[in-house]
């Protein structure tokens, strides 16, 4: 089998001057300026609520923007609605920390479902998938390496290879960015580096953008090729994460670093 799932180059993403501020007041992002390249894989760090999840999920309009705007590729997003809203989603894959798969069914139809926007709805209803459609689905099942679990039940998996499936529905739509909200956040060390190696792969192999959600800071330094740290909505620190010294991350996390902030050293030493 080749694995011809290559997408189109990744999109950009800009951030201009960003606010976000829910129902009940509270400030999600304050005046968030940001340029994600085409082709890059940035990763977000923070305490939680600092704003990490709230930023990626403007990205594709599941959190709606109060000021600024963001833009992906070509498209701007504020006051996409509808069809245009769909279109953008389907260049915008997302994976969730709690997979959101259908248990129930194959790991194979789950992935195939990233190709919903694609495909006629009567093929989705009926399990009718083109051969093309198939094809895909079972390339992206090879890029994480989970073929052999195709025609399994997902509720036969363990949370990793559940997240490999999530990852690879997302790569289905070929998608021009893969953001991830904390997709680690309920797995053990080793599987998050396969995880991780896996969506770091992706952008090496394909060219996807990928935005991602960490918690732990070792992670972050290691798999992304940028380190964004958020604090209270805002952007404290943007660079390299081999320039984040122990001041940098007090600046992000308001205290110094203890070892719920890293995921594999014993010390909090980076």
């Amino acid at each position: 089998m080749t694995t011809s799932t290559a997408a189109s180059t990744g999109a950009g993403v800009r951030f201009e001057n960003v606010g976000v501020t829910y129902p009940n007041g509270y400030v999600g992002l304050r005046d968030v300026n940001l340029d994600i390249a085409p082709g890059e894989m940035a990763a977000v760090v923070g305490l939680s609520g600092a704003g990490k999840s709230t930023l990626i999920r403007t990205i594709n309009g599941l959190v709606p923007i109060t000021s600024g705007e963001i833009t992906v590729g070509d498209a701007r997003l504020r006051g996409l609605r509808g069809r245009q809203l769909r279109a953008l989603r389907s260049d915008v894959g997302m994976v969730f920390q709690s997979f959101n798969l259908a248990k129930r069914t194959t790991v194979l139809n789950n992935v195939l479902m990233g190709r919903l926007y694609h495909t006629s709805a009567w093929r989705a209803l009926l399990g009718a998938w083109a051969k093309d459609d198939v094809e895909l689905a079972m390339q992206a099942l090879e890029r994480v390496e989970i073929v052999p679990k195709a025609y399994s039940s997902a509720a036969e998996l363990s949370g990793g290879q559940q997240q490999r499936v999530a990852i690879a529905r997302t790569l289905a739509q070929r998608p021009k960015v893969i953001l991830a909200d904390e997709p680690v956040a309920s797995l053990d060390p080793p599987t998050s580096h396969v995880v991780m190696r896996d969506l770091q792969r992706i952008n090496a192999e394909l060219g996807i953008t990928v935005v991602v959600n960490l918690h732990f800071l070792d992670l972050a330094r290691r798999y992304g090729s940028r380190l964004i740290g958020l604090r209270s909505g805002e952007i404290v620190f943007d660079g390299i994460g081999a320039d984040a010294d122990e001041g940098v991350f007090e600046s992000i996390y308001g205290r110094s670093l203890t070892a719920d902030d890293v995921l594999d050293a014993p010390t909090v030493q980076l």
